[in-house]
């Protein structure tokens, strides 16, 4: 593949995903760094504040660039959801916990 044709696509996904950001008003710290065969299991991904595109091909890349901004945009509005679920779950785990232990204890003095 000619150097060339790597800066066309590469400045392709950065004004694509320039579109993007501008578009869902976030995002603004990502940048995108195209890896063609950079990884044979997956399309692509998003590490930290860089989506890793790994197709070859330019309409595949660009496809994989959206679909990784968009996962990147709903995780961002879940993550404080997700957040209070994890703390609930911990803490009703807490209560359950010593709720068993004081039932176990009770138990052992009956014997």
């Amino acid at each position: 593949m000619s150097h060339e044709r790597t800066v066309t696509i590469e400045h392709v996904l950065e004004e694509e995903l320039g579109r993007l950001k501008r578009r869902f008003d976030m995002g603004y710290d990502l940048k995108v760094v195209w890896v063609p065969d950079g990884n044979g299991r997956l399309c692509g991904e998003v590490k930290e504040e860089t989506i890793f595109i790994y197709e070859k091909d330019l309409n595949k890349a660009s496809e994989t660039l959206r679909h990784e901004f968009v996962d990147y945009a709903v995780s961002r509005i879940i993550e404080p959801y997700k957040e209070v679920t994890n703390k609930l779950i911990s803490l009703l785990n807490e209560k359950a916990y010593k709720q068993k232990e004081a039932l176990v204890e009770k138990l052992c003095k009956l014997l």
